[in-house]
């Protein structure tokens, strides 16, 4: 499978991530190095946010930027965002 977010064959997911159209899209475009990044930059987004993922508004916010960050201009980081210091 030909990642879209590195644009080379890498290492599938062993299941569409989520439910749907837009989970088999996922599943057959993002590799799995991919969606680790892609969580792992959606925690930050939900603790910047604020967003409650159980809320249609929340929802609606993390998939948007799901999509931008695959398939757009990328997810950019909130505006106050520090990044931890490492110790």
């Amino acid at each position: 499978m030909t990642c879209v977010k590195f644009g080379k064959v890498m290492e599938a997911l062993p299941k569409a991530p989520l439910k749907g159209e837009f989970g088999q899209r996922i599943f057959d475009n993002i590799s799995k190095e991919a969606w680790r990044m892609w969580l792992e930059h959606s925690k930050m987004l939900v603790n910047e946010y604020r967003l409650d993922l159980m809320s249609e508004s929340g929802q609606k916010v993390w998939m948007a930027e799901l999509e931008k960050y695959f398939w757009g201009e990328g997810s950019m980081l909130p505006p106050d965002y520090m990044p931890k210091k490492s110790k």
